[in-house]
């Protein structure tokens, strides 16, 4: 299930000597188009576009979930990270902060090498179905990257081929760059199989490319477009492959990963390779681990730069299971006092008690996410997790369909679909606690199901942002949201060097 990031992330950058005229061509100098010959070739050109999940901290290996969690009301900055605490708190000055300056340019990395593989993989004498299979995945992954440059940064460049020193591209418009990011899908979703061998496990699927265009419609709440993406996984031929597991915690468990209710899943090996402690430096190696558990254990194990709301705990204590028990989701998705239902003398925290560990210290109330730890199988965290990330799961795709049924005007055919998330966790079934809701009460619970559902997961942030929920108003659970400036604070800045090498790019409204 590993063995796709085991291959060499080759590097598409070619160095020339340092002792000649610059001015003058190198004859010699292979280019980045005479790389383009052969099948291996444009195989390893879109390993190379995967191989961005795994350059620095800017993506999934750290920094995406601080973008979509730590910065909702979820979560907040809880160590001594003071940029990141500053970023959290609608706090921030540097426009070039590498939180935000090196998540727009990883992103566009991205962008570089997927462009790369769609502009010079047709003209490969290759065998066709692989030929179009590959070029598919690069669009996935492109429109996977423009995704997030929309998401965290409202008004992108769109850059369609390798670029070019004299590139200065203008600003997308939101709905631009989303529309790009769908027509990115639909042409990945006609030549990507709905599954691969395990070795290749990893890869983009057409299950993943329709969540993901189901996401980009529902995020435009264009209801009855994204209603027929996610159709595809929940009553169409998807339905078949993908299903909700019966414990909800494998779904962050290192034995139980790519079961069937991922969707799409970052793939993470424990990179044992020497110097691999620091993931920020690039010059050491791609780090095919994530360190994001190290971020996020609390102390002494972790660093605990992130955190989590504790008005989340009595979100999932709102109501009991139907042998009156607590919503196992809790536990699966926080570390504090009561993760063990008895108390903090029986709940465990690598290995130590609660209750051993704090007492009645600083870290007493401390309300730590879980989900990407590696508590069930060791003491310890570092920087190369092997955990994958599970950045779809079905679970996800049965509320957001629910959630475009009911803006479609559908909300009595959206029942069902909660009521499988529900009875998984053990629920009365919606159907039955909640009959005949009106749209605007449907959606008000539906919130609610997500939170209990996908808290900690990194969709935190894109669900306040399509229900317009964004405002200082938040400041009643999250206090950092009294520094929030609508109009301003939905989306990034855009990097300021990006801003002075390029004319034709502006910054986003009130920065």
């Amino acid at each position: 299930m590993k063995r796709i990031i085991n291959i060499i992330i080759f590097s598409l950058i070619i160095l020339a000597g340092c002792k000649r005229d610059f001015d003058e061509v190198n004859p010699n100098a292979p280019t980045i188009a005479s790389f383009w010959k052969t099948s291996d070739d444009a195989v390893k050109g879109v390993n190379a576009v995967y191989g961005t999940f795994y350059r620095t901290a800017g993506l999934y290996s750290r920094w995406i979930y601080y973008h979509g969690t730590l910065k909702s009301d979820e979560g907040f900055g809880s160590g001594g990270d003071g940029g990141l605490n500053n970023l959290v708190s609608f706090n921030q000055t540097d426009y070039n902060l590498p939180l935000t300056a090196i998540t727009w340019e990883t992103l566009y990395v991205g962008v570089f090498r997927a462009n790369q593989v769609i502009a010079y993989v047709p003209d490969i004498e290759m065998d066709p179905v692989l030929r179009s299979r590959v070029i598919a995945e690069a669009k996935f992954l492109r429109a996977l990257f423009y995704f997030n440059l929309t998401l965290y940064y409202g008004r992108p460049p769109i850059m369609l081929s390798p670029s070019q020193p004299e590139d200065v591209p203008r600003n997308a418009t939101t709905a631009e760059a989303y529309a790009q990011v769908a027509k990115d899908l639909n042409e990945a979703i006609r030549d990507l199989p709905a599954s691969y061998p395990e070795a290749e496990v990893g890869r983009a699927t057409k299950g993943a490319a329709y969540a993901l265009l189901g996401k980009t419609y529902l995020q435009q709440r264009m209801y009855a477009q994204a209603a027929d993406a996610f159709a595809w996984l929940v009553t169409g031929p998807g339905a078949s492959i993908y299903s909700l597991v019966d414990n909800y915690r494998d779904n962050f468990l290192v034995t139980t990963e790519n079961n069937p209710e991922s969707v799409y899943e970052i793939q993470f090996n424990e990179n044992l390779a020497e110097n691999t402690d620091d993931d920020v430096r690039e010059d050491l190696i791609n780090n095919t681990g994530t360190s994001i558990a190290q971020f996020y254990a609390p102390p002494p194990v972790g660093f605990s730069d992130g955190a989590a709301r504790r008005w989340l705990i009595d979100e999932f204590l709102q109501e009991e299971t139907e042998t009156g028990q607590r919503d196992p989701r809790l536990s699966a998705s926080f570390l504090y006092s009561h993760t063990d239902p008895a108390g903090p003398s029986a709940t465990m925290i690598y290995g130590e008690t609660f209750e051993s560990r704090y007492g009645t210290g600083p870290n007493a109330n401390g309300v730590w996410f879980r989900k990407f730890l590696n508590d069930h199988w060791k003491n310890t965290e570092g920087f190369r997790s092997p955990n994958n990330y599970r950045l779809i799961r079905y679970a996800d795709v049965l509320l957001m369909y629910a959630e475009a049924l009911n803006g479609s005007g559908s909300t009595a055919e959206a029942y069902p679909f909660v009521d499988r998330v529900r009875q998984r966790a053990g629920l009365p079934t919606l159907s039955e606690s909640k009959p005949n809701l009106g749209q605007q009460a449907f959606l008000n619970q539906l919130k609610h199901e997500r939170i209990l559902e996908l808290a900690g997961e990194g969709w935190r942030w894109a669900d306040l942002l399509r229900w317009g929920d964004l405002s200082p108003a938040l400041a009643v659970r999250d206090p950092e949201f009294t520094n929030f400036v609508v109009g301003r604070h939905e989306y990034y800045p855009i990097p300021q060097r990006d801003i002075d090498l390029n004319p034709n790019l502006t910054q986003n409204p009130k920065y």
